[in-house]
């Protein structure tokens, strides 16, 4: 089990580490990584958000057949990142037991976290990107070429300043910030991180009131990256992570807009309450040392009518919504 606590500053903030492996596989090539189908494999656990991203975007791409993807077993051990769901606990692909194998391979030097998503090398095994925020995005356009007929545009040029400004206030204010609260060491720097989790959901109550996605009529990488967070809040970061001044469900507006999104092919469906749930409850040892995982919340509310199509958008623009998950990828209903 990966007990131990995360880092924190000396005023007891955490702090995440920065990425260190941020080559970028792009259609041209220009890092020397070029998008080509077959070739990269994403190391993804379906507890994590930032992993979960990756899993959204690929799916409304349609990129299942270009990049596999490696699911980790969402309990941790003092390697990190395990691939025991796999017969013989190793990477029917990459031949590997741990992750930690294709940080080693890319810098034998490496001593630092080791996080998902990761996108590996195959024929190398060695990993290639760490930077959650750009592999997304790289999804999104570099392997355009390869993306199914039909695949929205997650990231339009037009919009791209006003997607940048949003994602940076989510990161802040919510992806980062409900992590801040529940791993911070001291009262003060918990409530700082509170105080923000809870304006910024406000904020998006009101945003989110009169238009039906984040940024747009259609969906974005900035909906992606919210959602990812919203739909583990009542269920992780509402109790764990003390942010409990309200949940999701008692957001109007919020609660509706989740629905919406949860209920679109490419993104309820990668969804894994389970993984979820265990992974945050087992390995955060030094929040819930008994590391019993709670029976609730009721979440079937999800798959209820949101009715924001009557604020209009097009969930896909000009495009289509992706077909069904590959068999092997289908994630048992948990509702």
């Amino acid at each position: 089990m990966a007990n131990s606590a995360p880092p924190t500053t000396d005023d007891g903030r955490y702090e995440r580490q920065p990425f260190h492996f941020t080559d970028r596989i792009t259609a041209d090539g220009r890092d020397g990584w070029p998008a080509e189908p077959g070739r990269y494999r994403i190391v993804v656990s379906r507890a994590c958000p930032w992993a979960s991203r990756t899993l959204v975007t690929r799916r409304l791409m349609g990129l299942e057949d270009a990049i596999s993807v490696a699911v980790t077993d969402p309990i941790q051990d003092d390697r990190s990142w395990r691939f025991t769901l796999d017969p013989g606990d190793v990477d029917p692909v990459l031949g590997i037991a741990f992750l930690a194998d294709a940080y080693h391979k890319a810098d034998p030097t490496y001593d630092g976290g080791i996080s998902v998503p990761a996108v590996v090398d195959v024929p190398t095994g060695a990993v290639v990107t760490n930077d959650v925020f750009q592999v997304t995005l790289d999804l999104a356009t570099e392997w355009r070429a390869f993306a199914r007929e039909g695949a929205p545009d997650l990231y339009p040029e037009a919009l791209r300043s006003e997607i940048d400004e949003v994602n940076a206030r989510l990161y802040r204010d919510l992806n980062a910030a409900v992590y801040e609260a529940g791993f911070a060491t001291t009262q003060a720097a918990y409530e700082d991180a509170y105080t923000r989790v809870f304006a910024c959901l406000d904020w998006l109550e009101e945003r989110l009131a009169g238009q039906r996605f984040m940024v747009g009529d259609t969906i974005t990488e900035a909906d992606i990256r919210l959602f990812t967070t919203l739909v583990r809040f009542d269920a992780v970061y509402h109790g764990h992570f003390k942010c409990n001044r309200n949940k999701i469900t008692e957001m109007p507006v919020v609660w509706a807009y989740l629905r919406d999104l949860f209920q679109t092919p490419g993104f309820g469906d990668t969804v894994d309450l389970d993984h979820i749930k265990r992974h945050y409850y087992q390995v955060h040892a030094n929040i819930n040392p008994t590391q019993i995982v709670p029976a609730g919340p009721d979440l079937s509310g999800l798959t209820r009518p949101h009715g924001r199509e009557s604020l209009g958008g097009r969930p896909f623009g000009d495009g289509t919504p992706p077909g069904p998950a590959p068999a092997a990828e289908v994630i048992a209903q948990q509702l």
